[in-house]
């Protein structure tokens, strides 16, 4: 697991690179708002979702259980990044 502790700024800015550099393919003039809905944009679909999950466990050592695979952890960059904080920090 990252040593580090990341601040909900951090994981959204990483996310966002992440997902603009990747799954915009192109399109990453466009800005993303932190609490924008990725369903909702079109930004990710199904596969996209997963992809994701992928990239989140290696970059930040972390398991993502199916049952966490919801729009309520996964939909923005601040549901992420509030997600990565309790897995990443858990009380």
């Amino acid at each position: 697991m990252m040593s580090e502790k990341l601040d909900t700024a951090s994981l959204v800015s990483k996310v966002r690179e992440y997902i603009s550099g990747t799954i915009l393919l192109g399109l990453s003039d466009q800005s993303i708002e932190p609490d924008e809905s990725f369903l909702q944009r079109g930004i990710l679909d199904s596969t996209g979702v997963l992809e994701l999950v992928g990239v989140l466990e290696d970059r930040f050592g972390i398991k993502v259980d199916d049952d966490d695979i919801t729009p309520d952890n996964l939909n923005s960059l601040n549901s992420i990044a509030a997600y990565l904080q309790r897995k990443l920090n858990p009380a």
